[in-house]
């Protein structure tokens, strides 16, 4: 049940987040899942919910999960295989290789931020997107399944606590 590690990195990466925007609040965590992630969605979705109020930024938030279908290519021409095929291209007999499915990335974060005006009579504005346009793969120590942990980009479990 590495779900509970992932989510538990999830959310300090998220809380790290709300932090550096000076967020009130998190309304939504848009998370991509690949069907080769090796994470159970449920269980990922019940650990959520189990460690969100330790957040206290992210206490109220959704979370959202992406699903994404495994996608093999070939791994010269680039030409998609077919799901269910032998994983070599009919066309150049080159191995295939993952294109997509075995992911876990943080996509998007909905931040509720401070509005200047409204720090003058109170409140707080319209939430805020945080989502950055690049993701790379971060491993560290510890890391689990081949996949990292850095927002937005991969989810990964970190050294046990």
């Amino acid at each position: 049940m590495h779900e509970y590690a992932l989510v538990q990195d999830l959310l300090e990466q998220v809380t790290a987040q709300a932090r550096a925007h000076g967020a009130t609040g998190v309304k939504r965590i848009t998370v991509g899942m690949g069907e080769l992630a090796g994470v159970d969605p449920d269980l990922f979705t019940t650990a959520f919910e189990t460690f969100r109020a330790a957040a206290h930024v992210a206490r109220d938030a959704e979370l959202s999960v992406h699903w994404v279908d495994a996608r093999w290519v070939c791994g010269r021409c680039e030409q998609p295989l077919e799901r269910g095929a032998v994983l070599r291209c009919p066309g150049c007999g080159v191995p295939g290789r993952l294109a997509a499915g075995d992911e876990l990335i943080l996509e998007r974060v909905e931040l509720e931020v401070p509005d200047p005006q409204a720090l003058r009579g109170g409140g707080t504005g319209p939430a805020l997107d945080a989502e950055r346009g690049q993701r790379q793969p971060v491993k560290g120590p510890g890391s689990c399944c081949g996949i990292g942990l850095a927002p937005p980009g991969p989810i990964t479990r970190g050294p046990p606590r």
